[in-house]
C-alpha cells in the first residue's frame, strides 16, 4: 500500500482513492502511478497510526515540500489530513501543500475551515471559467453548485493559507484560460497553469 511517494524533491501523500469528481483529464484514468510509487492504488484507507508509521519510515533528505495528493481527493479525509499535517508539524518544519478540488464543505459542511492553516499552501483547481464548462470538465457528484463552492473555499482558505488556482493546459481553450486569470486576479488569489499528464 503506498501512501507517501516520491517524486522529485517533492514527498506525496496518498491516503484515499475517493473523489467526488471524475475529471475527463484525470491522471488516474491512464496510468497506475506516478513518481517512485508501484501503484497509488489503495486496496482501502490508511488508518492514522499507519500513515504516522509510513511517515516516520520516509526518508526526508533533499525533500522541499510535502504535498496531499494521489490518486483521490485528500479532504474526503479532511480530519485526516488536519491529524496528519499536524504530526508532519510535530516532526518536521518542512512546508506543506494540499492539492484539492476544493469541495469539503460540500462533502464535509461543518468542517472548520481554520483547521487549514496548520498547511502552508492549498493548491485548488478552478479546471474553468463558469460552472457548466466546470460540470462538463469535472462530472463532480454535486452538481452545477460545485464551481460556487470552490470559489467559497479558495475565498475562505486563503485567510488560512497560500492559495494558488490551477486550470489544465490544453484542457480549456485560450479564451477561457483568459477569463480563468481574471478570476483569480479579481480574487486576489494567483493561477498557475499546469501541463496535462497523458
Amino acid at each position: 500500500m503506498t501512501i507517501f511517494y516520491k517524486l522529485q524533491d517533492k514527498l506525496y501523500v496518498n491516503i484515499t482513492n475517493n473523489c467526488p469528481c471524475d475529471c475527463v483529464f484525470c491522471l488516474r484514468v491512464h496510468h497506475d502511478t506516478i513518481g517512485d510509487a508501484q501503484s497509488l492504488w489503495l486496496p482501502r484507507e490508511p488508518s492514522l497510526d499507519e500513515i504516522k508509521a509510513a511517515f516516520d519510515a520516509c526518508d526526508l533528505g533533499g525533500i522541499t515540500e510535502i504535498v496531499f495528493c494521489g490518486f483521490g481527493e485528500p479532504l474526503e479525509r479532511a480530519d485526516i489530513v488536519v491529524s496528519i499535517s499536524k504530526y508532519i508539524r510535530s516532526k518536521c518544519d518542512i512546508p506543506i501543500r494540499i492539492n484539492t478540488n476544493g469541495l469539503v464543505k460540500m462533502r464535509h459542511p461543518d468542517f472548520d475551515m481554520l483547521q487549514l492553516a496548520v498547511v502552508d499552501f492549498i493548491s485548488v483547481s478552478l479546471n474553468a471559467d463558469d460552472e457548466d464548462e466546470y460540470l462538463r470538465l469535472t462530472r463532480s457528484r454535486f452538481g452545477k453548485n460545485s464551481y460556487s463552492a470552490v470559489l467559497d473555499f479558495a475565498r475562505e482558505a486563503k485567510k488560512y493559507a497560500d492559495v494558488t488556482f490551477t486550470v489544465v493546459q490544453d484542457v480549456i481553450d485560450e479564451a477561457r484560460t483568459a477569463r480563468c486569470r481574471e478570476i483569480a486576479k479579481n480574487m486576489g488569489i494567483p493561477l498557475r497553469i499546469r501541463g496535462y499528464i497523458e
